[in-house]
C-alpha cells in the first residue's frame, strides 16, 4: 500500500484550486472538464479537490468543511524548509492564522493555518531522523 491521494470534498473546486496555489505554491496537475475535480501536484502524493456534488453522488454521508465550524480531525501536512515564509504568503493569499511558527523540542519548525474552508493545514520543516 501507499498513500495516493488526498482529496478534499469542497464547494467550489475552483476557489480550492486558485487558493491553494496562491496560499502555498502548489501547481495544477489535473483538472476534469467538468470542474467537479482536481488535483494539484505535492511530490509523491496528490492533494485533490472533488465538488460536493460529486461527492454526494458517492452515496454516503460526510461532515462538510466549513470556515465557520471546528476544523475536521485531520490536517494537511506541507513540508517547507522556510515556515516562517510559507505562513506569511498563506495568510496573505487569505488563509486564517491558527498557530504562528513555532520551534518544536525535537528541531522541527511547525506552524498552523486554516484554508478557505476550514480545513485545518501545517506547514513544517522536515523532521531529521
Amino acid at each position: 500500500m501507499r498513500l495516493g491521494y488526498v482529496i478534499l470534498y469542497v464547494p467550489d473546486v475552483e476557489a480550492a484550486l486558485d487558493f491553494h496555489e496562491r496560499a502555498f505554491g502548489l501547481a495544477r496537475r489535473f483538472v476534469h472538464d467538468s470542474g467537479a475535480y482536481a488535483e494539484l501536484d505535492t511530490g509523491a502524493t496528490v492533494l485533490a479537490f472533488a465538488s460536493e456534488e460529486l461527492a454526494a453522488s458517492h452515496g454516503f454521508d460526510y461532515r462538510p468543511n466549513r470556515p465557520q465550524d471546528n476544523p475536521p480531525g485531520m490536517e494537511i501536512a506541507l513540508v517547507t524548509d522556510d515556515v516562517a515564509v510559507a505562513y506569511d504568503r498563506a495568510l496573505a493569499a487569505g488563509a486564517a492564522a491558527v498557530h504562528e511558527p513555532e520551534t518544536k523540542p525535537w528541531g522541527q519548525v511547525v506552524a498552523y493555518v486554516r484554508d478557505i474552508n476550514g480545513c485545518l493545514v501545517e506547514l513544517c520543516t522536515p523532521v531529521d531522523g
